[in-house]
């Protein structure tokens, strides 16, 4: 499986409310493969814990998919759920025996060999570092896991981690949006633009709140100039406003609507120029640059 290199991730994460069948999962896969997007993120709790046994499903309906894709997954929360009867509470899990076979699952669900990336989906109080350090070396020498990365984590969690591990963390994947800058002052990006780590965008259409925002707020009047002057889609602009960023943020894209998608898909040859970028984030904070 080679490295991941789609700029654009497609996130499975709603596949049960797509009500779809696994020919049509498979058939938005293969959609998606022709507008560039071949990388997916999924994680195990998804779907009450059934999203990876449901994108794994389609998979089977059209195995020559699997050699074209790469999978993205995500461990270490454990949810209270009638498919997880031995969790009393929700905790979260970064145990080293907890991470293997939480990927080996992983692979078993989606009937694959190997996952492009593992990531620990939240930063766990109890974490031990050289535990997290010792699963990812298991995982890495049986060939299960290609590379690994965290998801929600900030600078100085990233950095415990990293200093217990023999080879850099690939991707932090965090909330980044015109209605969730935090990230571009807290150090997050900087870090990962530091390190040549890849930011992946978690809900960078603001969970939907961006094509429903009010024509007469600072950031809808922005959005709805500019969206006209270029010719492009509220959404468009939000994601041409994350690819702009120069530590190459991933956007993780949530529709399991191919024509959607390949809409998103074109944001990729919209280029803001440095003062249309500014407009965009002094509208979303509501105030000047200092």
């Amino acid at each position: 499986m080679s490295t991941a290199n789609s700029r654009l991730i497609l996130g499975i994460w709603r596949i049960a409310d797509w009500q779809m069948r696994s020919s049509q999962v498979a058939d938005l896969v293969e959609g998606c493969l022709d507008i560039g997007i071949d990388t997916f993120d999924l994680a195990d709790i998804y779907a009450d814990y059934r999203c990876e046994a449901l994108f794994g499903e389609a998979l089977a309906s059209r195995p020559a998919l699997k050699s074209r894709i790469k999978l993205i997954s995500k461990c270490g929360i454990a949810l209270v759920s009638p498919n997880r009867p031995q969790h009393r509470v929700k905790h979260y899990n970064t145990s080293s025996a907890h991470i293997v076979a939480s990927a080996e699952h992983s692979l078993a669900q989606m009937g694959g060999e190997q996952l492009e990336m593992l990531l620990i989906h939240r930063p766990d109080p109890l974490m031990d570092a050289d535990e997290i350090a010792e699963a990812f070396f298991q995982l890495k020498q049986a060939g299960k896991v290609a590379q690994f990365g965290v998801s929600n984590f900030l600078p100085h969690q990233l950095e415990l981690l990293q200093s217990r591990l023999d080879e850099p963390l690939a991707a932090n994947q965090v909330e980044v949006s015109l209605l969730h800058t935090d990230t571009l002052f807290d150090g997050t990006l900087d870090q990962c633009q530091r390190l040549r780590i890849k930011p992946q965008a978690w809900s960078p259409l603001g969970g939907g709140r961006l094509s429903a925002e009010p024509v007469e707020t600072p950031l809808g009047q922005v959005l709805t100039r500019l969206g006209a002057e270029l010719g492009v889609s509220r959404e468009q602009l939000a994601i041409a406003w994350l690819l702009r960023h120069p530590a190459g943020i991933q956007p993780v894209l949530g529709s399991g609507k191919l024509d959607r998608l390949q809409q998103l898909a074109a944001a990729q040859e919209i280029v803001l120029d440095r003062q249309q970028w500014f407009e965009l984030l002094e509208a979303a904070m509501g105030r000047p640059m200092p």
